[in-house]
């Protein structure tokens, strides 16, 4: 099994990718952890605050003995890619669809996750040599969008993310995504920025709890 087929594993085995964006470095450590105390094994930071880099080694280092798989997400370019996969970023998702930073995550063997909305830039994605679909912003189309386009794609692995909460994590995996992307939802903003990571891995745990009844449905 290559390393990228070991990370994508790990992303649909688990079923959840959780969205660090916007945590300070000096909580990203305690943040994370207490998140993959909760069962969530993929962890994205995102490259669209300071120090990404650093937040993403950090995490990196901190959850280096476990299952999980760290990542950087809001990539928009290749140099960006390039840095956060020297980083130690062993996945990168796009809000969008840019075939140079595809290209750069397959030079480096790190599994691509690019935004996506229509079925051209689903094809573009994955001639480009995407691993999964990033179905964005999932709130905006709903659940029956996945169909839409994996009917005439075909076996195409989809992961919507934007708006997937709770509520309606069950609609997400009856329509056929392989794993949600959770921001808001799972991530407790409120608990960080009081320092209770306890209620940060509870808000996360009732994220985890509702997707795995979600699946065994």
């Amino acid at each position: 099994m290559t390393a990228t087929q070991m990370v994508r594993e790990r992303i649909v085995d688990g079923g959840v990718l959780v969205v660090l964006r916007g945590v300070d470095e000096d909580q990203i450590v305690p943040v994370a952890r207490a998140i993959h105390d909760a069962g969530v094994a993929a962890l994205e930071v995102t490259a669209d605050g300071t120090r990404a880099a650093e937040k993403i080694a950090a995490v990196d280092r901190e959850l280096a003995d476990t299952d999980a798989v760290v990542g950087a997400g809001t990539v928009l370019d290749a140099a960006t890619a390039q840095s956060v996969i020297d980083a130690g970023a062993e996945f990168v998702v796009s809000p969008h669809t840019d075939t140079d930073v595809v290209r750069t995550c397959n030079r480096h063997g790190v599994l691509a996750a690019p935004g996506v909305m229509t079925p051209t830039e689903a094809v573009t994605a994955m001639e480009a040599g995407a691993d999964v679909l990033k179905m964005f912003p999932a709130s905006t189309v709903g659940p029956g969008h996945i169909g839409a386009l994996t009917g005439p794609l075909g076996d195409v692995d989809i992961i919507p993310t934007g708006g997937v909460s709770r509520d309606n994590v069950a609609d997400f995996f009856d329509a056929g995504a392989v794993a949600v992307g959770a921001g808001g939802a799972i991530v407790d903003d409120q608990a960080i920025a009081e320092g209770d990571m306890e209620q940060v891995r509870e808000t996360a745990a009732s994220f985890v709890a509702a997707v795995e009844a979600a699946r065994s449905e």
